[in-house]
C-alpha cells in the first residue's frame, strides 16, 4: 500500500501539533496555573500560624488571642475578657487563611470611597506567630451583591493608586455579627 504525498504532509503536520499540544499540557500549562494559583491566595500563611485576631467593625473592636487549650482555643481581650465562640472564629480564621481573590483591579486612591473602603464594613487585622501583621479592609459588594471590594495588607497612604480586590461575602458575614456571638454561651 502506497501512501500519497498529501497523506504523508497531513500525517507529519498531526505529529507536530500532537507533539505542541502534548509540551503545552505537560510543561508550559501546569507553570500557568501555578502561577495563577499564587496571584489569587490572599494569605500566604496557614491557619495555625494565626495568633491574634482584631476585628474592627463600625460600632465595635475585638480582639481575640490564641490559648494553648485545646477545648477553648480563643479567649477574648477586647471589649471583655471572656471565652470567644470557637465556632465564630474558625469560620473567620480558615477564611483569611484560604480565601482567594476571584480578581482584582488597580484603581486611583481617589476611588476609595466608591468602593466602601473609606468607611469600611471592617477592618480585621492579623499577627501571626512570627510577630508579622496582615491587614484587610472590607468595603463594600460589588454591583451584583455576590463578592466584597477589599484592599489586602494596604501600602502606605503615599501611593497615587491602590489594589482592590473582589473577594468571598462571606467576609461580610463574619465579621458582621451581633456583640453575644463573639462570645462562647455557656
Amino acid at each position: 500500500m502506497k501512501l500519497q504525498n498529501t497523506t504523508w504532509l497531513l500525517l507529519g503536520i498531526a505529529m507536530i501539533l500532537g507533539v505542541g499540544v502534548y509540551v503545552y499540557e505537560l510543561q508550559i500549562n501546569p507553570q500557568q496555573q501555578e502561577i495563577e494559583a499564587t496571584k489569587k491566595q490572599l494569605f500566604t500563611f496557614d491557619e495555625k500560624e494565626i495568633k491574634v485576631l482584631t476585628i474592627e467593625t463600625k460600632d465595635q473592636t475585638y480582639k481575640f488571642e490564641k490559648t494553648t487549650d485545646e477545648n477553648q482555643p480563643w479567649q477574648m481581650k477586647e471589649p471583655q475578657n471572656t471565652v470567644a465562640n470557637d465556632a465564630v472564629i474558625s469560620f473567620l480564621t480558615n477564611l483569611l487563611a484560604n480565601s482567594e481573590s476571584e480578581r482584582s483591579l488597580t484603581v486611583s486612591k481617589n476611588q476609595k470611597k466608591d468602593y466602601g473602603l473609606d468607611k469600611p464594613l471592617g477592618i480585621i487585622t492579623v499577627e501571626l506567630d512570627n510577630k508579622k501583621q496582615h491587614k484587610i479592609i472590607l468595603g463594600k459588594t460589588d454591583f451584583q451583591g455576590e463578592l466584597l471590594y477589599a484592599q489586602i495588607d494596604p501600602l502606605p497612604p503615599s501611593q497615587d493608586e491602590i489594589v482592590i480586590n473582589l473577594i468571598s461575602k462571606n467576609f461580610q458575614y463574619a465579621v458582621d455579627r451581633k456583640p453575644e456571638e463573639w462570645t462562647k454561651n455557656n
